[in-house]
């Protein structure tokens, strides 16, 4: 005898629910993703003397590829383009970070004497004025912020120290980043069409058109980054002289410095202007030096990063500071300078990626406007309409790789 209800097939994934299910398939997945990050990472770590000059490089490359391509397309011999922008570039490069590093090295001393009578001066503040903070209240904050700076001196010592004692480790970095570099300018698309050979065939075209995107947006970032951070120097700078407050040129070495930290870096350097301002020139001049760096601040967000970044290249500013948090965590300093670059370029290839753009696309990587696919592209419009102009636009990509598209993955 047979049970009708036991005989039955019974299907267990039908009677799940369907939230349970699509929770429980993107959850694996996403567990998935994670424990490939987690690899990668831990590749990374140990393989960083290797990766922080590749990445060095890259910035460098996008920082210089402009150039070596404007030269590649008047005729220049592309060797010929690559050494005069790589000395030219690294001549001007190394000088205005030796003159910024040699400014801001000389000055920390008195600038971190100016800094401790500035908490000096704070703690005795909230002691008397109007807020009568309890003294054991105040001194745990203010005496780690003084102690932070102290460790801080020791530690730049230290660090010397420590990279004149493994200077060989220094040395290979620097080779092997100029070593890249050079490739990068110079054969920088035979690069990319290698680590392209590792991509499925059928999604090869959309992959390459992401990755020139990417590196649009890289070149975008870097160069309005770098200028950016020499506008807010000048214009904090001048703004300090002109109010009187003492160490301007240390002060606007450290707003250039971290100018290459968005957001975050800003706020910092602005925060110790203020802080001199305060205790040497009293409250009016500090609340000047507040309304400068606001004013400046305000130009940059809303007048330089615009023009010179342009729609696609620009992040949030959440996401700014959630990658520089992350890049901190994982990798300090530098992990903080090469967060936002990163998620720069991972915005602009899922953006492609997201939009189906083909091979039929020609883009231009040294332009950072090109950065972001045209509105209204989609897979769908890659079609009969675009089929006419293939073997055009074939050509020029062909033009492109073998001439003056030959940067670090144009």
């Amino acid at each position: 005898m047979s049970n009708p209800k036991i005989a039955a097939p019974d299907d267990a994934a039908t009677q799940v629910p369907r939230v349970l299910r699509v929770t429980a398939a993107v959850c694996w997945r996403l567990l998935v993703v994670l424990g490939m990050l987690y690899v990668l990472s831990q590749a990374i770590g140990r393989l960083y003397v290797v990766v922080i000059p590749v990445a060095i490089a890259l910035l460098l490359a996008a920082l210089l590829a402009p150039a070596v391509s404007w030269l590649a397309r008047r005729r220049v011999p592309r060797a010929i383009s690559t050494a005069v922008v790589l000395v030219g570039g690294l001549a001007l490069v190394g000088g205005v970070l030796t003159f910024v590093i040699n400014a801001f090295v000389n000055g920390f001393p008195e600038l971190q004497r100016q800094i401790l009578r500035s908490l000096g001066q704070i703690r005795g503040w909230l002691l008397q004025g109007p807020l009568h903070l309890r003294e054991e209240q105040i001194d745990q904050y203010l005496g780690q912020a003084a102690n932070w700076l102290q460790e801080n001196q020791a530690a730049l010592t230290s660090g010397a120290l420590s990279t004149a004692s493994t200077f060989g480790n220094f040395l290979t970095g620097l080779v092997l980043a100029l070593f890249t570099l050079i490739f990068f300018l110079h054969d920088g698309r035979r690069v990319w069409l290698f680590m392209l050979g590792l991509v499925p065939s059928h999604v090869r075209d959309r992959v390459d058109v992401a990755g020139i995107r990417g590196f649009a947006s890289l070149v975008g970032y870097v160069r309005a980054t770098t200028l950016v951070a020499v506008a807010d120097a000048v214009g904090i700078g001048i703004g300090l002289v002109i109010i009187g407050v003492p160490l301007a040129l240390p002060l606007s070495a450290l707003v250039f410095l971290g100018g290459f930290v968005p957001i975050v870096g800003a706020v910092a350097s602005g925060s110790v202007a203020v802080l001199i301002a305060l205790v040497t020139n009293g409250w009016v001049d500090a609340l000047l030096v507040v309304i400068v760096v606001l004013l400046v601040q305000q130009i940059e967000g809303n007048v330089l990063q615009p023009l010179l970044l342009g729609r696609a290249v620009q992040v949030h500013a959440l996401a700014v500071v959630l990658a520089i948090s992350a890049g901190v965590v994982l990798a300090g300093i530098v992990g903080a300078l090469l967060a936002v670059p990163m998620v720069a370029v991972l915005n602009s290839a899922i953006r492609s990626l997201t939009a189906g753009e083909g091979a039929d696309t020609p883009v231009d990587a040294t332009d950072p406007h090109e950065a972001e696919p045209p509105a209204g592209e989609s897979s769908g419009e890659t079609g009969s309409g675009k089929d006419a102009d293939s073997g055009k636009d074939g050509k020029d990509t062909e033009r492109s790789d073998s001439g003056s598209g030959s940067t670090a993955i144009e």
